[in-house]
């Protein structure tokens, strides 16, 4: 059964208009409700909170407001929203920066429209999506802050906060790049399960995004186990 209650709400976020109404035509004509299309940064922020899309394809050389102030803004006004970047630019200093911001994929213009298509689906239920060469360099990144020192979240007592067992379990698998699909596959429990537990170990641990939560498995070495 699917997770997906009706068609994925998609909102693309370009400058160039042409570009803009090429993508929003070629998701309508695959089955996606485009809800909202947007110029500039400005723009985008209002109508993102107005339209509620599952989906935010977002360029990130915007006017107004750049492409990472925009994610940031609306992944911390609803921390469901799935941000895939949609860019020029293959530079590592773009993509790390994206990602931090809270987006879930990157994927290079150059793509296909059948690769496009297959990343906004995948990245509506969570799986983390990139150009192929860019996702190793984002887990290299994770693995770089992980070595740095980094606060401890506020628990209020000294020891970490606790987990149950199968959260620590999804915890690890993420750690280690599984997608939510593989993570429910290997667990043999439902996507909808994954997810749920994600979200409660992003509330006990008081984390805001998986960015945030790989690096918290990592410095504590569940990625190795």
């Amino acid at each position: 059964m699917s997770e997906q209650q009706g068609p994925i709400k998609v909102m693309v976020v370009d400058d160039h208009p042409m570009w803009r109404d090429a993508v929003a035509r070629d998701l309508t004509e695959s089955g996606f409700d485009v809800v909202a299309t947007a110029g500039d940064g400005d723009q985008a922020v209002r109508r993102a909170k107005a339209a509620a899309p599952d989906v935010l394809v977002l360029d990130l050389n915007l006017p107004a407001k750049p492409g990472v102030q925009v994610c940031k803004e609306l992944v911390g006004h609803n921390p469901a929203l799935r941000v895939l970047v949609l860019s020029a630019s293959g530079e590592h200093a773009d993509v790390l920066e994206a990602v931090k911001s809270g987006a879930t994929g990157y994927l290079l213009k150059s793509a296909s429209t059948e690769e496009l298509l297959d990343a906004v689906r995948r990245t509506a239920v969570g799986d983390p999506v990139f150009t192929p060469g860019l996702a190793g360099l984002v887990l290299g990144e994770y693995r770089r802050l992980a070595s740095e020192p980094a606060p401890a979240p506020d628990t209020g007592e000294p020891g970490a906060p606790q987990l149950t067992d199968r959260e620590t379990e999804v915890l690890r698998l993420v750690a280690k790049g599984l997608s939510y699909k593989q993570i429910a596959e290997r667990l043999v429990i439902s996507h909808r399960t994954v997810q749920n537990h994600v979200q409660n170990t992003l509330g006990k641990l008081q984390l805001h995004n998986r960015v945030e939560l790989v690096r918290y498995a990592i410095e504590r070495g569940l990625d190795d186990e």
